[in-house]
């Protein structure tokens, strides 16, 4: 009977490699831009429609890391058509402030960064070490961005609003009228129109509007009616060849306090990071995708055009385009928008600095306000190398409920309340993580000691026929519910070729089903060496309490946990109500994008983050 099982799973597996093959028409313009067109009516009257930058975090250097998530937020701010009620107004703003920050970079990386080398100041860009000329020149900036967003006067008028609710009829009057003369004042200088990009694409019915920068690539993209399309065709030709980098020294604010909480307000966010440093030794993936805190500061607008005209190029784009369409109507469309963009006289330079290997163990040991856990780390491959479907199918074998790691760890010796593993190819090179959090009275040192014995298994014994299915079987399922929906074939498609091929959406199952024991006994072998690992371990610090666990966390799957743990943690910490629901508003928009197995996690989120907002507004 299990011969007979294994042979129907295994007819099952090819039959659905054969059905779920995705056949893009490959469209290419004259000046180098390609488009990948799929169209289908499983969603009718709907298109999914994106382009990747083949640019990340790894194409930066020193000086200027985090540029390349940085033009993410950059790329929402408009051109001299959407965002600003009056380009010539705007276009004088942009100028002055770009003088005042080359003034402030001066003064900064001379004499503030002399007075740091010296021992003089403990931060050269922290305003309470300003010179009193740095200062001046801040106070003058900020003066020009307040205005140019119509905030000049904010203070004033929440001043004057809090005493108009306690005021006589007589001062009431007074105030309003003051109140008003501020806001005029506001409405004349203002030259921004905030989030027009966004209010222009869901005033004609688009959804989900947004971004992401990984280390490899930088990807846009959103949902529209079919018959907008054009729509979209104008608005993204309009952004990748007229973008003025509106609010360019104003954002950088906003990409800090992202940092700080995504990062910084996190328990282990800054060791994580000095956990990466460590590990990449001489790849560009050794800096944070966010990017150094000085290096935020330091951006010029000439630095950055120079980037802007090497990475987001046609040559050096791909659009993606996913739903109900017609596709001789969307390629004349296609044509008529984004042939206009100029091909780059520069083309992307290759990342050539390879990741050195590694010749012996290294640790980080970090104390944090956190629930003890351990990384162990390995150097493995990149993306498509012939051995990181070895590497994914191994993975696998370790996670899930029914995997060896919950089986053995969290079921078995109940030392960890979560464990999981993974294998990350990125495009020069690859890693593959196992991390679990402890349980109860156990530490991080049983948690390595138990990887280490189910790594030896992996090494010594081959995984069982049933077992190694029973995986693949899995693949199979996952993959087919990743082809039902439009936005998923987009993403899927986009940011394969920004990897470096969208075939990978049809190779990748074939060889992940073509997998045996004896490779995944062999790669476990080759990469998991004790000179090619690093380890960090986290532990709490003294007089830090264990928390009360949070039944709701509790209820989700272990290998969700910590990545829960860790936003509830940011969202306790966020005060701004309106970015609380900003936040969830999106995530109500973009609900029928999000994967099942996904699904807990977000609402987990929401929950919190409704929670934090009723407090907040209790308070005020």
């Amino acid at each position: 009977m299990r011969l007979f099982a294994t042979a129907v799973a295994a007819l099952s597996i090819a039959a659905s490699l054969q059905a779920q093959q995705v056949k893009p028409e490959v469209f290419t313009l004259d000046n180098g831009m390609k488009f990948l067109l799929l169209p289908r009516t499983d969603q009718p009257n709907v298109i999914a429609a994106g382009w990747v930058a083949k640019v990340g975090s790894v194409n930066e250097r020193p000086g200027i890391t985090g540029i390349s998530h940085f033009f993410e937020h950059m790329m929402f701010k408009g051109t001299n058509t959407i965002g600003t009620s009056d380009e010539t107004v705007d276009a004088t703003y942009r100028a002055a402030q770009k003088d005042l920050r080359a003034r402030m970079n001066a003064i900064t990386w001379g004499e503030q960064y002399r007075r740091f080398f010296n021992g003089e100041i403990k931060d050269p860009w922290d305003p309470v070490n300003d010179t009193p000329e740095l200062a001046r020149l801040r106070t003058e900036l900020k003066t020009l961005m307040d205005s140019q967003q119509g905030r000049l006067g904010a203070d004033r008028i929440a001043e004057l609003q809090k005493e108009l609710a306690t005021a006589d009829a007589e001062r009431k009057e007074q105030l309003e009228t003051q109140i008003g003369a501020l806001k005029n004042q506001q409405d004349k200088a203002r030259s921004v129109v905030k989030d027009e990009f966004d209010k222009v694409y869901t005033g004609q019915g688009g959804s989900g509007m947004n971004a992401f920068t990984s280390n490899d690539v930088t990807f846009y993209f959103i949902n529209v009616p079919s018959n907008k399309f054009e729509l979209w065709a104008w608005m993204e030709s309009d952004r990748l060849s007229n973008s003025v980098f509106r609010e360019f020294f104003s954002e950088r604010d906003v990409v800090h306090e992202e940092r700080r909480l995504r990062t910084e307000s996190t328990p282990t966010g800054i060791f994580q990071e000095q956990f990466d440093a460590m590990f990449w030794q001489s790849s560009g993936y050794s800096w944070p995708v966010i990017g150094w805190t000085s290096d935020l500061n330091s951006y010029t607008m000439e630095e950055a055009m120079k980037y802007w005209n090497i990475y987001y190029r046609p040559n050096n784009l791909c659009g993606v385009v996913v739903g109900d369409f017609n596709p001789s109507e969307v390629k004349e469309t296609i044509t008529r928008y984004f042939d206009r963009l100029v091909p780059g006289s520069e083309q992307p330079p290759a990342v050539v600095t390879l990741e050195v290997p590694q010749l012996a163990e290294m640790r980080m040991n970090a104390e944090c306000d956190c629930q003890p856990s351990v990384e162990v780390r390995y150097h493995t491959v990149p993306f498509r190398h012939r051995d990181s479907y070895a590497l994914d199918v191994l993975s696998s074998v370790l996670n899930g409920r029914t995997g060896r790691l919950y089986k053995s760890m969290v079921e078995g010796a109940e030392v960890a309340a979560s464990a999981g593993a993974q294998q990350d190819s990125r495009k020069y090179a690859g890693a593959f993580s196992f991390s679990a959090e402890v349980k109860g009275d156990a530490t991080p040192e049983q948690l390595e000691d138990a990887w280490y014995a189910e790594l030896k298994k992996l090494q010594d014994e081959p995984v069982g026929e049933q077992e190694l299915q029973k995986v693949k079987n899995q693949f199979a399922a996952s993959n087919f519910r990743r082809l039902e929906s439009n936005f998923f074939l987009l993403v899927q498609l986009g940011y394969g070729e920004g990897l470096g091929g969208w075939e990978e959406i049809n190779d990748g199952p074939k060889k992940i089903d073509a997998v045996t024991a004896a490779d995944i006994q062999r790669v476990a072998r080759e990469y998991f060496k004790e000179t090619n690992r690093s380890v960090a371990t986290y532990t709490r610090k003294a007089g830090m309490e264990a928390p009360v666990e949070d039944a709701a966390l509790a209820a989700l799957p272990a290998p969700m946990q910590a990545q829960a743990r860790a936003a509830a943690a940011q969202i306790a910490k966020e005060t701004d109500v309106e970015r609380l629901k900003g936040a969830l508003a999106q995530m109500s928009a973009q609900a029928a994008q999000i994967p099942p197995q996904m699904k807990p996690m977000v609402d987990f989120m929401a929950s919190k983050i409704e929670a934090r907002i009723a407090e907040l507004e209790k308070k005020n």
